[in-house]
């Protein structure tokens, strides 16, 4: 099997989905986010306030590249397809499937499970809003160099995560 990229804008609902997709096939789910928090032992905000985002996006191209033949959903991070090379890679070691969901729905998503996201701290939902907005316009390009696209808005709710699941592996794993 070659692996699975999950590609989308934060709350898009890569490890959500990604997880759900991992349990029910049986394959082995990594987070990208995960991997590097986890060899770098600290979290994504420390890496950010120690190495700023330069440092951060060096960590997660170099365990992307140690991760690229790996059998197995790899949820990537947010800003991975934006760094030269991430996607050309990712393309050609497996197949990448953009998680679309609408800034309403996100933005429902990273006020309810903000987790460790220094990009969104401290905004307001207007303003958190207005910047989803922006940056999925200026991600779409990258993201569009996917091999396909999945609906992710429907997510939520167990039946939905359930119904989800179970589309997205008759699409991309049967």
């Amino acid at each position: 099997m070659r692996p699975v990229f999950l590609i989308g804008y934060m709350g898009a609902g890569k490890t959500t989905l990604g997880r759900s997709v991992a349990t029910a096939t049986g394959l082995p789910f990594i987070d990208l986010d995960d991997a590097i928090t986890a060899e770098a032992g600290m979290g994504v905000s420390e890496i950010f306030k120690r190495e700023g985002e330069e440092g951060f996006r060096r960590r997660e191209t170099a365990m992307l590249r140690r991760l690229a033949d790996t059998p197995a959903i790899i949820a990537c991070g947010g800003g991975t397809p934006l760094q030269p090379g991430n996607m050309e890679l990712m393309n050609s070691c497996g197949t990448t499937v953009w998680l679309q969901a609408g800034v309403d729905r996100i933005v429902e998503r990273l006020i309810l499970y903000p987790g460790d996201r220094p990009l969104i701290r401290d905004k307001d939902a207007d303003e958190l809003r207005r910047f989803v907005s922006a940056a999925l316009d200026a991600r779409s390009p990258r993201y569009s160099l996917c091999t396909a696209t999945f609906d992710a808005n429907l997510l939520d709710t167990p039946d939905q995560l359930h119904d989800s699941t179970q589309q997205f592996i008759t699409r991309f794993l049967n």
